[in-house]
């Protein structure tokens, strides 16, 4: 989530939308279900605002310049401040560090456009700080899509895990199946080997039934011989 924003006239630091969640907003925020669920905390240093982390913006506005980076991130604290100078104009946006920077600089590029849309002839001949505060009504509106876009991509992020794992289940079925037919495999052949043997054996049986049966006829024969022959 955007916990400041802030835009300045990169000339001379002169802040021209300021807009912030407050602490207790952060704190409520830090122990909601959803990011406590997703192990996002948003830590407060001892003895630092909100404010402080504001003022820390402002003396940023006030040493860059023209020849500063067109984007950078820099680290404050548990903090991250994320800008984009275009237009000589800086937006700014401080997020956790664990926010993603694709996401915090899709959120600056939408700002600047929008911006420079609407103000950006006037920029140069403003005097007063916050001389175009009336802009934080869509600085809102794109930080609610911009926590709508982040849950979208949590979700999906979720789905395709779980899909990996029903994935890897599936493929775990098959190659328990793939086993399985493997030893039916193994015993159908056993089985066919078994049969062919007991075949083999019970034409040898019959054969020697058969001959059995053949030297008992013989045998009767010849003893049959023998008695009419003696007598």
């Amino acid at each position: 989530m955007a916990l400041l924003t802030m835009i300045a006239r990169v000339i001379d630091g002169l802040p021209l939308v300021g807009t912030m969640q407050d602490d207790e907003q952060v704190r409520r925020l830090a122990l909601s279900p959803h990011c406590l669920a997703n192990s996002q905390n948003f830590h407060f240093q001892s003895g630092r605002s909100i404010l402080d982390y504001q003022n820390q913006a402002k003396m940023l506005f006030r040493k860059l310049g023209t020849h500063s980076p067109a984007r950078s991130s820099i680290e404050t604290g548990p903090y991250l401040f994320h800008y984009l100078i275009e237009n000589d104009v800086c937006y700014l946006v401080m997020v956790d560090k664990m926010y993603s920077k694709r996401l915090a600089f899709n959120y600056l590029e939408d700002l600047a456009q929008e911006f420079h849309a609407n103000y950006g002839r006037r920029v140069n001949s403003v005097t007063r700080p916050y001389a175009f505060i009336e802009f934080d009504v869509y600085i809102q509106k794109a930080k609610k899509q911009l926590t709508d876009r982040r849950r979208n991509i949590s979700s999906i992020n979720t789905q395709l895990q779980d899909v990996q794992r029903i994935m890897v289940q599936n493929i775990d079925d098959v190659l328990q199946r793939g086993t399985v037919l493997a030893e039916l495999d193994t015993k159908t052949q056993n089985l066919s080997m078994m049969s062919q043997k007991y075949k083999k054996d019970a034409k040898m049986l019959n054969r020697k039934s058969m001959y059995v049966k053949a030297a008992a006829v013989g045998t009767i024969f010849l003893v049959f011989i023998l008695y009419f022959w003696v007598l």
